[in-house]
């Protein structure tokens, strides 16, 4: 890995810096990953409240309650899991918190970190295979129809970004994989 490649703020610092130098492209990617998921958490939140956001559909027939708890926990739960992501670039993903009974400060296992975020990021991976099929209407998938191409077109822009997640989070978890398996000698 180059130097330019290395984020050498992060690594200059004693108790802030990761066991390794954090690539500079896996910072960027980490940061990306909560604007990347905001759209989509943005674009549910009407819909909880029964608006349509031009899909031709019939109206949910949950209580009003029930729809707005859902869709805002899930748009909370898909903020809070993007910056968990965070960690994957960040001390807080290598070493346990001091105040974890009987394993604080210790390192984390990687494979505790890695298989999570590797099948996070397969299963939203797959998404993005499913968003592709339906947005080309490829072996018979489609979309939602909707009243107009507006709609169609940005409901498809908010969650394209969104199925970018899956790959970013391989991305990451491999930046992640890289750095906590090599030799500490082999920098």
């Amino acid at each position: 890995m180059a130097i330019s490649e290395m984020n050498p703020v992060r690594a200059a610092h004693g108790a802030a810096a990761t066991e390794r130098p954090v690539p500079l492209w896996a910072e960027r990617v980490a940061r990306l990953l909560p604007l990347v998921a905001l759209p989509v958490c943005l674009w549910r939140l009407p819909i909880g409240f029964g608006h349509q956001m031009g899909m031709d559909m019939a109206a949910e027939t949950w209580p009003r309650w029930a729809g707005v708890a859902y869709v805002l926990s899930l748009s909370l739960l898909s903020e809070a899991f993007a910056l968990l992501c965070r960690g994957l670039v960040r001390p807080w993903g290598e070493t346990f918190p001091r105040w974890v009974p009987k394993v604080g400060g210790q390192r984390i296992p990687p494979f505790l970190v890695i298989v999570p975020a590797a099948l996070s990021g397969l299963f939203f991976t797959a998404l993005l295979v499913d968003w592709v099929l339906c947005a080309f209407h490829i072996g018979g998938f489609s979309n939602a129809p909707y009243t107009n191409a507006g709609w169609q077109l940005l409901a498809s822009v908010v969650s394209g970004l969104f199925v970018l997640w899956g790959p970013m989070v391989l991305a990451l978890t491999y930046a992640y994989w890289r750095r906590r398996q090599l030799p500490i000698t082999a920098r």
